[in-house]
C-alpha cells in the first residue's frame, strides 16, 4: 500500500508520539499499520511525503546511487543573488555529523513569482523592510536539514521549506493534511524515474 501525504508544518514524520508535536497519526485518515514514511521532512518543514509498506520502494527512492530528484520551493531571507544560486547549484559545504559534506551538484533557480501554495500556520513572519526570494531546488541526495544548510551557506537562510515534487508527483491541488491511496503503477512509474 502507498499513499502521498501533504505533511503540514509542525509535524513529525512519525507515528509515534514524541514530546507535544502532532504525528502522521493524527492525520483524519486510517492508514494501514505496516506503512512508513520514506525518508522524512523535519516539523518545520511541509510538503509531500510518501508512505509505502514495501521496503524495496524506500531503497529505491532514498539510495543516492539512484539519484531520485526531490524538488523544494524555499522561501528565504533576502533578495537571492545570481551567484547565491550558482553556488547552490555547484554544490556547497555543509556540516553533517559534525563534518564537512560537498553537496551533489543540483537544480537551482529564482522563482519569478510566489509559488501558488497553501497558507502555512501560523504564517511566516513579515518584516517589511526585508525582502524575500523563493527559489526551486531539486537534489538527488537527502542529508539531515540539507536544504536550510544549504541556504545558509550561501547567506540566505531559509524561511519556509515545502517539498513540492518527488519526482514527477507534485503538490499541485493539495492541501496540509491531505492524503492520496497511489497505485502500484503509480509507484512503480515513480521508483523508474
Amino acid at each position: 500500500m502507498h499513499y502521498l501525504i501533504y505533511k503540514p508544518f509542525n509535524m513529525l514524520s512519525q507515528f509515534s508520539p514524541e514530546g507535544e508535536k502532532a504525528t502522521l497519526a493524527d492525520l483524519p485518515y486510517s492508514f494501514r499499520r505496516d506503512v512508513y514514511p520514506v525518508g522524512r521532512l523535519d516539523a518545520d518543514s511541509e510538503g509531500l511525503l510518501l508512505l509505502t509498506s514495501d521496503k524495496s520502494v524506500n531503497h529505491r527512492l532514498l539510495n543516492p546511487r539512484f539519484a531520485h530528484a526531490r524538488t523544494y520551493y524555499v522561501q528565504v531571507d533576502g533578495a537571492i543573488t545570481d551567484e547565491a544560486i550558482h553556488q547552490l547549484a555547484d554544490g556547497v559545504t555543509i556540516t553533517i555529523d559534525g563534518k564537512p559534506h560537498q553537496t551533489l551538484p543540483a537544480q537551482a533557480r529564482r522563482l519569478t513569482e510566489e509559488p501558488d501554495l497553501p497558507p502555512r500556520n501560523p504564517p511566516i513572519r513579515f518584516r517589511a523592510n526585508i525582502p524575500t526570494s523563493w527559489i526551486a531546488l531539486t537534489l538527488t541526495e537527502g542529508k539531515n536539514r540539507q536544504v536550510r544548510k544549504m541556504t545558509a551557506a550561501v547567506g540566505f537562510p531559509t524561511l519556509r521549506l515545502v517539498r513540492w515534487a518527488i519526482g514527477h508527483l507534485t503538490a499541485a491541488n493539495m492541501r496540509p493534511g491531505d492524503v492520496q491511496v497511489l497505485s502500484d503503477t503509480e509507484v512503480s512509474e515513480l521508483v523508474k524515474e
